[in-house]
């Protein structure tokens, strides 16, 4: 198994749905990845089209043991006085960015654009996201010292 770090570089979003009857939205979004969860600053006053230009760090791990390698983005609208509203989601797949990172030393997926589906399947804007994967050494590599060994007499 090899163990490495994910950075997530989370650019902006275009067309998001605003879902206020009054003002604009305010959103930020929800990155998760295999029981990790990080939270983007919130993009106040930017309304439909937020730019955050933020970076998150995730632990990886290939192969993994349920083999769901896969990054999602959940977009939220901060309220003040009520609930947070989902705007949607986008699921980006991992599985060959570990890989090739594995065999490689390092990979990466330039920064792109992921379609946010709603809650209703509804085709919601669009966000964009630019990711890299750098294992490091091998985990199950023991380490080894020179000299003799310390023993417990």
């Amino acid at each position: 198994m090899t163990i490495g770090i994910m950075e997530v570089t989370l650019v902006g979003a275009r067309g998001l749905k605003d879902t206020e009857f009054f003002g604009g939205i305010d959103p930020y979004v929800l990155i998760q990845y295999r029981g990790q969860e990080r939270k983007s600053s919130i993009a106040r006053g930017q309304g439909s089209n937020p730019a955050w230009n933020e970076k998150f760090t995730f632990r990886a791990e290939y192969p993994g043991g349920d083999d769901q390698y896969k990054l999602i983005l959940k977009i939220m609208d901060h309220d003040t006085f009520s609930s947070d509203d989902y705007l949607g989601q986008s699921t980006i797949y991992l599985k060959e960015l570990l890989e090739l990172g594995v065999e490689n030393g390092k990979a990466e997926i330039h920064r792109q654009k992921y379609s946010i589906v709603a809650s209703d399947q509804t085709f919601s804007g669009e966000i964009q996201v630019g990711i890299t994967f750098t294992p490091k050494e091998d985990a199950n590599a023991e380490e080894e010292f020179g000299g003799w060994k310390e023993s417990d007499y």
